[in-house]
């Protein structure tokens, strides 16, 4: 029996990290369950739709994700991975990017696939700490940056 060649697809998704009106700002994480069915708080993000910029991706994935409308402050940078689903092996970049809340109520009503089950507000100083991944939590810290 000879087994499946290994298929690799690349794939692109936009998001990044709201910050708040409020002084002193807050940031807006979405929580979802990881592969391993624990819980991980992340940065809301999702694959580029046709026709999309990454920029208007990243604004509406965290509209969708955490109810909040925002504005593109500034590019954090990018993030490569891979991982395999089956005999795919899925090349993935993520772009991210730092918002500023224009409106909206923190909500994750509005995530059409259902995959968040928690979106709320931590301080700037906190978030280091609270992302479940290393290289997310280098995003928050180039945000952290660019406020304080």
């Amino acid at each position: 029996m000879r087994s499946q060649a290994v298929v690799t697809s690349i794939e692109v998704s936009a998001g990044g990290l709201i910050v708040s009106k409020s002084n002193p700002p807050m940031a807006a994480l979405i929580c979802h369950r990881n592969r391993g069915g624990g819980k991980d708080w992340c940065l809301p993000k999702g694959h580029v739709e046709a026709d999309e910029s990454l920029e208007q991706t990243a604004a509406r994935e965290v509209a969708e994700e955490t109810g909040l409308q925002g504005e593109i402050i500034t590019k954090l940078g990018e993030i490569n991975y891979s991982f395999r689903v089956g005999q795919t092996r899925i090349r993935k970049t993520v772009h991210h990017y730092l918002l500023k809340e224009l409106s909206g109520s923190l909500s994750a009503a509005g995530d059409p696939t259902g995959e968040v089950l928690e979106v709320r507000w931590f301080g700037l100083d906190e978030l280091v700490e609270v992302l479940a991944h290393e290289n997310e939590k280098k995003m928050a810290q180039k945000a952290l940056e660019l406020l304080l």
